[in-house]
Parts: structure tokens; sequence; C-alpha cells
């Protein structure tokens, strides 16, 4: 049995907006999470789980972070001004290059370090991914070799 130009344009546009608001829906939720988590990680507005104690390494790790006297105000910055470009739709390709860092590192943390963050990391990954893919002719230029 075969599909008729109708049948098949019917599925197409059902599914076209679901597939059109997505990368939308992707850039707000992940501009959302940087930018309270990065509030937080100046204004520690969430509270901590009680009873949930972090592994022995992931302290170490973030503790020597802290020490810096630096990198965590930086990271943190990092992750409010790229949520604001990111709600705000302007530079995203550029927030996504700034982010990519930041999201490595925690999927890396998760992943070695502290396992019970590891699927809100892989679908910041994720998200983060995506949005990279649909942006994805701003970064054809500096994704192309070039002979020496």
């Amino acid at each position: 049995m075969t599909t008729t130009t109708a049948q098949r344009t019917a599925t197409t546009s059902a599914a076209a907006p679901l597939t059109r608001h997505l990368p939308t829906a992707g850039r707000v939720v992940l501009g959302l999470l940087f930018v309270v988590m990065g509030l937080n990680g100046f204004l520690n507005f969430l509270p901590q789980p009680e009873g949930a104690a972090m592994p022995a390494e992931a302290l170490a790790f973030s503790m020597a972070l802290a020490q810096t006297g630096y990198m965590m105000q930086m990271t943190m910055g990092v992750q409010v001004l790229c949520g604001i470009l990111l709600l705000a739709n302007r530079f995203v390709p550029l927030a996504l290059v700034l982010l990519a860092p930041v999201v490595v590192n925690i999927v890396a943390f998760h992943l070695f370090l502290e396992q019970g963050g590891l699927p809100i990391a892989v679908a910041v990954a994720a998200i983060e991914l995506g949005l990279a893919w649909t942006h994805r002719a701003a970064f054809r230029s500096v994704l192309r070799a070039t002979s020496a």
C-alpha cells in the first residue's frame, strides 16, 4: 500500500510544530537553568539537599575551585551571562561556545565524582548539542580544515 501526497503532508505538518519549537524550548530551558544556577553560585538561595553528603573527591574538587579565589565566580558569571544571551535569543552561537567547557565539566564531574546528577548532566549536554546542531551554520567556518 502506498501513501498519498495528502497523507504524507498531513504527517509532516503534524510533526512540524514540535520540531519547529524544539530549539526554542531547549534554548529557554538551558537559559533558565544557567541563569538560576549561576545566580545561585553568587547568592546561595537554593538550599542543599539534607542528608546528601557529597563524595570526598567531589568535595575536594569543589573546594579546590573555590580556593583559587576566582574560578567559581568566573564560572558562575559565564553561566549567568550565557543564560541571559540564550533567553534573549542574542548571540546564541557565542553563548553555546562559552558554555561548552562548562557543560563538559558538568558531565565529567557527575560521571567521575558524583553520579547522582548524571541524568541531568547528560540532558544538559544533549540540549547543548542539539542547539549547536541547530546553529551549525554559524560554526562552519571554524570547523573547516585549512591548508598549511
